[in-house]
Parts: C-alpha cells; sequence; structure tokens
C-alpha cells in the first residue's frame, strides 16, 4: 500500500463542498423523459454511478425552458413539478457519499430534433414532436434545418430569467453544484461565436457584446445560487474553424465570469458547427484545461477521451486540470473509481452491499466523507 494518496483520490473543496475524489460523472444526455420529467431510468442511471464512487455525479442537460430541449426526450427544469424526481435522485447520490450536480442547459438552434436512435434529425416547428427553434441570429445549425427565430433583447432577457428560475428549482432540489452550459454550439456558446452571431446590437459585434448573455446569466445564477455552493461553466473552448471562437477568448472569458463568482471552468470543445475539422484523440481536450487554469486562475475540469487511472492522475499530478470528467467510460464503466483505486493501490469506501464480492486494495475505509 503506497504511502500517499494519489491526486485522483484527494479531496477537492470548493467553496463549502468537499467532492470526496477527482473523479466526476459528465453531463451526459440521456434523451429518456417525457415532459422534462426524470424518473426510475435516470435514478439509477446517475445511482449507479455513485455508488461506483463519483465524487461528484452530473445530470444529463437540464433544460430552463421547453423549447430549450435538444430533443422531445431531453431532462427539463423549466417548472417546478420537475423539482421532486430530482430531490429522490440527489437523496440517493448523496446516500452513496457523491456530491449531486445539475447542468443547466438551452439548446438554441439545435433544439428540437429527433431522438439519436431514431437518426437525430432536426424535427419541423409543425411536428407535434417538434417547435419553433431560437438563437442569437436567423442561421440554422445546418443549411437544411429551420432557420432559428433570432431573439429579441427583451426575450434574450426572458432566458436569462429563465436560468435563473431554473436555478432556484435546483436549490429547492438540494443539488450541491450548479453548471452552466455554455458549449456544444448551444444557446450560450451561439451568442459567444462570430459563426453563428451576426447581431448589430449590444448582444452582437464584439467580444464584449457577444459575451454579454454569458455575463448576465452568471450573474443571475449566482443571485439565487448560495455563496456557499459551487458555481461550474462549460464551455467550448474553441470552435476549431477560422473566424470562430479561440482558445484566447476563452481565457479571456474565464477571467471574466472567475471575478462573478464561477468557480469552475468544465473544458471542452467544438460542436458548434457541423463542419469543423476536431483532433480527437486521447485527452485531446486537456491542454485547454491546462491553459485556462494557468492563465485565467480559475479551477478547471478536463474532458475528453479520458480513459484509464494513470491518464486521469498524470492529468492532475502535472497540474493540467483540478478534476477530471468522464462521461464515455463512466458508460462503459460505473464503477470505474474502484477499479481506479485499485489499480493505484488506494483504500476506498465502497457500498457494504458490494463488500464481499471486492477484493486486492478496495476495502471499505472512509477518507472522511462519511
Amino acid at each position: 500500500m503506497q504511502s500517499t494518496i494519489p491526486a485522483l483520490f484527494t479531496p477537492l473543496t470548493i467553496r463549502e463542498i468537499t467532492l470526496p475524489n477527482r473523479i466526476a460523472v459528465s453531463p451526459m444526455c440521456e434523451y429518456s423523459s417525457v415532459d422534462g420529467f426524470a424518473h426510475d431510468w435516470h435514478l439509477v442511471h446517475l445511482g449507479s454511478r455513485a455508488a461506483g464512487g463519483a465524487g461528484l455525479v452530473m445530470t444529463e442537460a437540464a433544460a430552463v425552458e421547453d423549447i430549450g430541449r435538444i430533443t422531445y426526450g431531453d431532462l427539463g427544469i423549466w417548472k417546478d413539478e420537475h423539482i421532486p424526481y430530482l430531490s429522490r435522485i440527489v437523496a440517493f447520490l448523496h446516500e452513496q457519499g457523491s456530491a449531486a450536480g445539475i447542468q443547466l442547459a438551452h439548446a438554441g438552434r439545435k433544439a428540437s430534433t429527433e431522438l439519436p436512435w431514431n437518426g437525430g434529425a432536426a424535427i419541423s416547428p409543425t411536428d407535434p414532436d417538434g417547435w419553433p427553434p431560437v438563437g442569437p441570429s436567423a442561421i440554422p445549425f445546418h443549411p437544411t434545418d429551420p432557420i432559428p427565430h433570432e431573439l429579441s433583447i427583451d426575450e434574450i432577457k426572458a432566458t436569462v430569467e429563465s436560468f435563473a428560475a431554473a436555478t432556484k428549482r435546483a436549490l429547492a432540489a438540494g443539488f450541491d453544484v450548479v453548471e452552466i452550459h455554455g458549449a456544444h454550439g448551444y444557446l450560450l456558446h451561439e451568442f459567444l461565436s462570430p459563426l453563428s452571431n451576426q447581431r448589430t446590437d449590444s448582444y452582437g459585434g464584439s467580444f464584449d457584446n457577444r459575451i454579454r448573455i454569458v455575463l448576465d446569466t452568471v450573474r443571475a445564477v449566482r443571485l439565487e445560487w448560495p455563496a456557499s455552493l459551487p458555481l461550474f461553466l462549460r464551455l467550448s473552448v474553441t470552435d476549431w474553424m477560422e473566424g470562430g471562437w479561440t482558445a484566447d477568448d476563452s481565457v479571456e472569458l474565464s477571467r471574466r465570469v472567475g471575478e462573478l463568482g464561477v468557480d469552475l471552468i468544465d473544458c471542452s470543445s467544438g460542436a458548434l458547427v457541423p463542419n469543423a475539422k476536431i483532433p480527437v484523440g486521447p485527452g485531446f481536450q486537456v491542454p485547454f484545461a491546462e491553459r485556462i487554469r494557468k492563465e485565467a486562475g480559475v479551477l478547471t475540469g478536463a474532458v475528453g477521451l479520458i480513459t484509464t487511472a494513470q491518464q486521469a492522475e498524470q492529468i492532475l499530478q502535472e497540474g493540467k486540470a483540478d478534476l477530471v470528467l468522464l462521461a464515455r467510460e463512466m458508460l462503459r464503466d460505473p464503477y470505474f473509481p474502484m477499479h481506479a483505486a485499485q489499480s493505484l493501490g488506494v483504500q476506498v469506501e465502497v457500498p457494504k452491499q458490494y463488500l464481499r464480492a471486492i477484493h486486492g486494495s478496495v476495502i471499505r475505509k472512509s477518507f472522511g466523507t462519511k
């Protein structure tokens, strides 16, 4: 047994929330809701990752408005009726020792699409399962998609208020962490990038104007979210396209939102335009987290094809991020944290129900999380 705890299994305290380790379940859309409601699938899906030992379990993108869903199967938090089942999930995550996070989102021009296993194509606003998409400008994601309605300034302000109202519901449901989704070509990201934002008013044109809705949203959310609780922001750090949003832009935005109360930047990239050429490979987005951490002075989360304990440990040991967020690997292995602990020779707490099946170095031992 090694004498020092690997970085992956050291606690991380952000404001008054302490994550028992640096492994987080990244938001992953399940497209399995009806009218935005969570149900047993979400409880089992998220709960199994908490039972598997993740320090933070994030819900999938939860739409702050019904028209902000990517598909008709998306999770929602646009009405109070969504709160009770979300509360049930939060309670179970807490019982397993995990912190509970929720990602607040609006799909913008990428809304109103078919479920991915049904092809994922845009759905006509006149279809019973569709609705009119919105965006900063009347520019569709695909040329053949419905043209989004260009939001007026009053509608932009109403959308910001929808994020604030969703934050109140997240607090009522008992979540520990809120993440604002400003990435992957969805509404807030659409405002950031000149490729999708061609407005000429106070929300378009200059850098300061294009980031205005993100700053407004951060302020509105932070007002409703207690000072004791962490606030994350997910960014697509670059569009991977000439003339688009850049890593330099993301560094500057990260500095500004840090001053407004964002505690961690969840560093992803791309997905604004369909024809971007992205050099996908193991850890390909980690340099973004490293740069923002060093240059903007905020905590960062690393994402993107992180699949082994050794890879995750190296990211943290080398100071490239403060947290690693896993998606596909967590789908393949809900018990990745247990297996990572075994691989790194760490003693961690496992559910008592599993004790007789666990062998090797993974034994029931708490690091003070329970």
